[in-house]
């Protein structure tokens, strides 16, 4: 029986999973542009030839806003001292152990889901090119036109990307070898960002 309800558990956090995925596609990876649209001709076909030299997995949350930035930490301060005086101490004892308990079930249950399928995160490549420039190439649902997998310039990554892990750079690598590897369809259970992000990772190893 534990088993049977433990499974019922999975799916419904896989499909949680698909919610997520799907919905988080209209962020545009938070704060960045879809493409490098001010590239064209000449300079965007060599943008793709580019040598990749350096390399690094970046991932950001998935609730986090476009710009990246924490709203309201000023006005933070005083609404929570309101609320305290307000409140008392044992309303806010039983909201913490309250949202503390939900939380620790949520991680528990995200835990027994393959990497893959992480919806608290999204992430994608931010490399370094032979010229020195930085772009991030990353997945996802609406991202592009021909290609979900897109470049956008590192310059306009948000402050809510993290660097997650270096990549080793083995293997000759370009900007379209990764788009190559990224994939040009979207699925958020098979073809997601962190799909993505893993093949473009074995490309440059």
């Amino acid at each position: 029986m534990f088993s049977f309800k433990m499974l019922l558990s999975v799916l419904a956090l896989t499909l949680l999973v698909l919610s997520v995925e799907s919905g988080s596609g209209s962020s545009k990876g938070g704060g960045v542009s879809s493409s490098p649209d001010h590239l064209r001709g000449q300079a965007l076909t060599d943008l793709f030839n580019s040598r990749v030299v350096e390399a690094e997995v970046v991932r950001r949350p998935i609730s986090s806003s476009s710009s990246g930035s924490s709203s309201g930490s000023s006005s933070g301060s005083s609404s929570s001292s309101s609320s305290r005086s307000s409140s008392g101490s044992s309303s806010g004892s039983s909201s913490g152990s309250s949202s503390g308990s939900s939380s620790g079930l949520s991680g528990f249950w995200t835990s027994l889901l393959p990497p893959e399928l992480d919806a608290r995160s999204h992430s994608g490549v931010r490399v370094k090119l032979d010229d020195d420039s930085e772009w991030l190439v990353h997945k996802g649902s609406g991202y592009g036109r021909s290609s979900q997998t897109v470049v956008t310039d590192a310059e306009h990554m948000s402050p809510a990307w993290e660097t997650d892990r270096k990549i080793n750079v083995e293997r000759e690598t370009t900007v379209s070898d990764l788009v190559d590897a990224g994939g040009a369809n979207y699925n958020p259970l098979c073809s997601n960002c962190h799909h993505a992000t893993r093949d473009m990772e074995r490309r440059l190893g």
